[in-house]
């Protein structure tokens, strides 16, 4: 009997228990799926970021802790996490980034705002060029970084990746290590932010940065709020140079009433919810790394904590 301990907030756990009980028994796993269990006997951790957990020394038999998030950067530098770390990497999480940034891109290429918020009689004629003239960088190429890459040079749009480590995606122009980050902003009119949060990506969309793009551009970040330094934002969007902000994921959630960001005109703000973690879908990729850690094969999606992802 394998015990695997849900530590999360109530109402994730009333949301994954069905699912997750599901999953492991299509798996033929014997298990004790329980929201509480004493820690000596914990053998596996379903670890739900929002949730209380943050010592994880009692869990000394703990094999595997299997993050829910795609992010890991609140967890990854515990020092009392010993056990292996593993995020959260699924194909509906991955289609429901995709589809976001995908929607928002276009709504930026063709102009969308201007005819959602411009009906006041004026005949607004002004034709948005083909994607073939509107070059995008894609900051950020691990799964949901390549996926939204791939979507977007297949729409017809001039695509460049930029990554810490080397990488090739068809389709793609690529670019890694600090010394060609210039290269790949240069000229980009649609900047997408997918990195990891690290020590070395936090605020790396700065005022320098900002000022590398030509002006008019627009920044999309669904990635990690602490990537861009908020105030450096806000004075680049006042100056003109970036053109518009859509941002859905902040420094601090929920974002407060009082933020500038939602009453500023260039911005546009959604809560979070560009890549949902969806019970069914992620309890089966959870349930597949519990069987592969039984039966001897090496975890999926396992974390490099040297690295911070």
């Amino acid at each position: 009997m394998i015990n695997i301990l849900f530590a999360g907030r109530q109402q994730t756990w009333d949301e994954y228990q069905g699912p997750l009980a599901e999953a492991l028994t299509d798996r033929g796993l014997e298990f004790s799926l329980l929201a509480s269990c004493p820690s000596e006997e914990v053998d596996y951790i379903v670890y739900d970021p929002s949730g209380p957990l943050e010592d994880f020394t009692p869990y000394s038999r703990c094999q595997a802790v299997m993050g829910l998030w795609a992010g890991v950067e609140n967890i990854v530098d515990n020092s009392t996490l010993s056990a292996p770390l593993t995020r959260m990497v699924d194909h509906n999480l991955t289609r429901g980034m995709v589809e976001w940034v995908v929607g928002h891109s276009l709504r930026h290429h063709l102009g969308m705002d201007r005819h959602l918020f411009g009906q006041d009689g004026i005949w607004r004629s002004e034709i948005a060029p083909l994607a073939a003239d509107r070059p995008i960088t894609i900051l950020g190429m691990g799964a949901l970084g390549r996926a939204c890459a791939e979507a977007l040079a297949d729409l017809g749009f001039p695509v460049n990746g930029w990554s810490r480590t080397r990488k090739r995606i068809t389709g793609v122009e690529m670019y890694c290590g600090e010394r060609w980050l210039n290269n790949a902003l240069k000229g980009a009119q649609i900047v997408i932010t997918l990195l990891p949060l690290t020590p070395q990506t936090r605020h790396c969309i700065d005022a320098e940065c900002l000022a590398s793009l030509p002006r008019g551009a627009v920044l999309i970040n669904p990635g990690r709020g602490d990537l861009i330094d908020e105030r450096a934002l806000l004075e680049a969007l006042d100056k003109g140079h970036i053109e518009h902000a859509t941002l859905d994921v902040f420094a601090r959630e929920p974002l407060p009433p009082e933020h500038p960001f939602w009453a500023h005109a260039k911005v546009t703000v959604t809560p979070h919810i560009a890549a949902a973690t969806r019970p069914e879908s992620a309890s089966r990729v959870i349930a597949t790394n519990v069987w592969r850690s039984q039966t001897g094969r090496p975890l999926l999606y396992r974390v490099d904590r040297e690295s911070g992802y």
